[in-house]
């Protein structure tokens, strides 16, 4: 019987119990809900309008004012050969010389053939004089003697041809043959780069073709060196390139460096006009969306989402091109915690 009333007094205790935490627990949110949630704290950054120089970088080329490969003009086997390999040699300048003895040889024949058509043709001459021969007979002499005239030029021509020389003055590559070979037109004897003047060539995107100008100056480095260069832009290209959508520039290089070689690879920089009135943000207050970027502006003490669009950026800004105005106020700090249309108090101006 006892056992039963210690049973009994448990049960009831236990109950008593419960319907007390159910009674707390209910009363506590209605004790919480009265406490106000305090604005998030955040930084700022104004909005100001400075003036901003957009500086870019792209791969170029050395190329030489002038370069050629050096072919003979006809085909024949060579008895001198002149090419200095990496030596600079004038305009002119003998480099090769093709067999030419059969051509020497015509030419000796025809030489006596006019010296005595020539003869002929100045005794026909006195004798017209005197009318003692017809017009007829004497302009077949004269004739004669023009077309021997003419036939000497053309041997001249072509022993002419079997000389290669330099067609400007430059530095001479390496030599492919040697004394004896048999070459033709398509034979390359050697390559000579006119190398007293320098170009660069380079491809700037498609959206600078505006803003790039025949007398620009612009400044390159290349491989091995951290010397800087000057080149001043002479053309462009007709047209921008359909498959990479780049316009091609070239430009002099200033003043002469025997280390620059042809062919050696450039990195140019270019600097454009500056824009006096460019919006420049912190690169980290702008939000990447699914569908363009946004920021988070600081009005009344609210949050509000503003779409922007957004243009270059250099190493800790980015260029805002559309959505701001200079005196809005920028949220830098607590991206990922603010909600749209949060309440918000600006704690600190980060560029005051």
């Amino acid at each position: 019987m006892r056992l039963i009333i210690t049973s009994f007094l448990a049960f009831l205790f236990l109950t008593i119990s419960s319907c007390g935490n159910k009674k707390n627990k209910i009363q506590a949110p209605q004790q919480g809900g009265a406490a106000k949630t305090p604005p998030m704290r955040v930084d700022g950054y104004i909005v100001k309008a400075e003036s901003f120089g957009e500086s870019i970088e792209v791969p170029g080329n050395i190329v030489a004012n002038e370069v050629a490969e050096i072919h003979p003009e006809v085909s024949g086997r060579i008895v001198y050969l002149n090419v200095a390999e990496g030596k600079y040699v004038g305009k002119g300048t003998l480099l090769a010389k093709l067999y030419d003895g059969d051509l020497v040889a015509q030419l000796k024949k025809l030489q006596v053939q006019l010296a005595l058509a020539e003869k002929t043709e100045e005794r026909q001459s006195q004798l017209l004089k005197i009318q003692g021969i017809s017009q007829a007979d004497y302009d077949i002499s004269l004739l004669q003697v023009n077309n021997l005239k003419a036939d000497i030029g053309i041997i001249q021509t072509s022993i002419a041809k079997t000389e290669v020389r330099a067609p400007f003055s430059g530095k001479l590559g390496l030599k492919n043959i040697s004394p004896g070979t048999y070459v033709s037109p398509a034979s390359v004897i050697a390559i000579i780069n006119q190398t007293d003047q320098l170009k660069l060539d380079f491809a700037i995107p498609e959206k600078y073709t505006g803003q790039i100008k025949v007398g620009q100056l612009v400044t390159f480095t290349y491989e091995g060196s951290e010397k800087i260069h000057s080149a001043k832009i002479v053309a462009t290209e007709s047209n921008v390139t359909e498959n990479t959508r780049s316009l091609t520039a070239r430009a002099v290089v200033m003043g002469k460096d025997n280390s620059l070689l042809p062919g050696a690879f450039a990195k140019v920089q270019l600097s454009f006009d500056p824009d006096p009135n460019a919006i420049l943000i912190p690169t980290q207050a702008v939000l990447p969306q699914a569908r363009g970027k946004k920021v988070i502006l600081y009005k009344n003490g609210t949050a509000i989402f503003a779409d922007v669009t957004t243009g270059v950026r250099d190493s800790s800004r980015i260029q805002i091109t559309d959505g701001l105005k200079p005196g809005d106020t920028v949220v830098v700090t607590g991206l990922l915690s603010v909600r749209p249309e949060a309440p918000i108090q600006v704690g600190k101006i980060v560029n005051k």
